[in-house]
């Protein structure tokens, strides 16, 4: 394979070093060229990849008030009879500890995470509103992928993402999956995904609307957040 006079001047090091071995027979390899050609001052430029969605580190924040910080993660459960896995994804207010929405199927994928993220929008009438919740995630693929962030960007919701290994920083949502798994998911042993779903559904309602909350003065998300609005309940912070 020839090269034609001055082709090689597009190359960085790496290619450069093919280059001279395939055309000058010559033994050397990409750090012996690139120590040279730092000597004689000839490194190309290294190209600048605009990053469109730039990763968004969590950061600890004081949460006064519902649809300020709401945490999305997911959760994975048996179905014994049919031998495969089924998946909730679900989104949680930090603040009132409500599940505002949720995904439930065979797969999971970055568009059932978009659509969670417009219908919950829609539930709490915010699309109307200038201020909107920062959504909080892991680094799953559903959530790194172009479909989500054009999604976030295109409703005007922030979106930051937790470091690697550190749950704690989704501590909400994992504690309502916790909860899940104890109180339905090892009860049970699903026989059909259709069973799995109705159990499932059950129990986020049964959550959200009559399941006593500790951290929300002893009454469920439902009840908390009506008497939150009445002002009959004093607010507090959420250090997260």
């Amino acid at each position: 394979m020839e090269f034609a006079a001055g082709e090689e001047s597009a190359y960085g090091y790496r290619k450069l070093a093919i280059c001279l071995r395939r055309q000058h027979n010559l033994v050397i390899n990409h750090k012996k060229v690139y120590r040279l050609c730092k000597e004689l001052d000839i490194l190309a430029p290294q190209r600048r990849i605009k990053v469109k969605h730039p990763r968004r580190l969590a950061a600890n924040r004081q949460i006064t008030a519902p649809d300020q910080l709401w945490e999305v993660d997911i959760k994975y459960a048996y179905i014994a009879k049919e031998d495969r896995f089924f998946y909730l994804m679900s989104i949680i207010d930090v603040y009132d500890r409500m599940i505002v929405d949720y995904h439930l199927g065979l797969s999971c994928k970055s568009k059932h995470a978009s659509q969670i993220i417009q219908r919950a929008l829609w539930k709490r009438q915010l699309f109307e509103s200038n201020s909107r919740p920062i959504i909080r995630s892991d680094n799953g693929p559903q959530f790194i992928s172009k479909v989500f962030e054009e999604t976030c960007e295109q409703f005007g919701v922030e979106h930051e993402r937790i470091p690697p290994k550190t749950p704690n920083k989704n501590a909400h949502i994992e504690s309502f999956h916790a909860l899940l798994e104890a109180e339905c998911l090892s009860r049970h042993e699903f026989l059909s995904y259709q069973e799995a779903y109705q159990f499932v559904n059950d129990y986020i309602r049964f959550y959200n609307e009559r399941r006593i909350h500790g951290s929300l003065y002893d009454f469920a998300p439902c009840e908390f957040r009506q008497m939150l609005a009445i002002g009959q309940l004093k607010p507090f912070i959420v250090k997260v």
